[in-house]
């Protein structure tokens, strides 16, 4: 396992989410119920920046390894299913759209692996759906942990519950593309 700073930020992001989790326990007396919705949105920001900040710093730096390819995408899907996980035990999202989005990943993250083994992964590469997926998640996230009006000019939790359902509908096509994709190799 290479030690170097893309990989750092990335374990970083994986130790965010007990924080993430962690907020909503404190009691009252210490964060109000809108403070705990702030700071629960400012973590996830933070960890959705420092995925950008981690990619972008193991290209500049030639940083880039086996591992972190690895370790990457599997702290998004951590972190954003432990989100999914908090904003069900708020009732901020359908239990439905939750298991779309985290079954996705967990079926595709299996699919990928097949596919490697295969030595077909790029038959499943990474597609522009799935990227249009994810920055719909990335966005939605926040807004429902922030939940609140924005600056008097649009309610959080409305424009969150949109982009929630676009991200699960996109979560469903991505997935479908996928899938079609590994199928030639499936009966080969």
């Amino acid at each position: 396992m290479p030690l170097n700073v893309p990989n750092l930020i990335t374990w970083l992001r994986i130790t965010l989410i007990p924080l993430l989790i962690a907020i909503f326990y404190l009691p009252d007396a210490w964060l109000s119920p809108a403070g705990k919705n702030a700071a629960a949105c400012a973590v996830f920001v933070v960890a959705a920046l420092s995925d950008w900040l981690d990619g972008y710093l193991a290209r500049v730096l030639d940083q880039a390894s086996a591992f972190g390819a690895f370790l990457d995408p599997v702290a998004d899907k951590l972190i954003v299913a432990a989100a999914l996980v908090v904003l069900l035990q708020l009732d901020r999202v359908e239990p439905v759209v939750a298991l779309i989005i985290i079954g996705r990943e967990i079926a595709i993250s299996a699919l990928r692996e097949w596919m490697a083994q295969l030595g077909k992964s790029k038959s499943v590469a990474v597609a522009y759906i799935g990227k249009v997926k994810t920055a719909s998640q990335m966005v939605a996230v926040p807004l429902l942990l922030f939940h609140g009006d924005v600056l008097g000019v649009f309610n959080a939790h409305w424009l969150g519950t949109i982009l929630i359902y676009v991200a699960a509908a996109l979560t469903v096509v991505s997935m479908v593309h996928y899938l079609r994709r590994a199928l030639p190799h499936a009966t080969g």
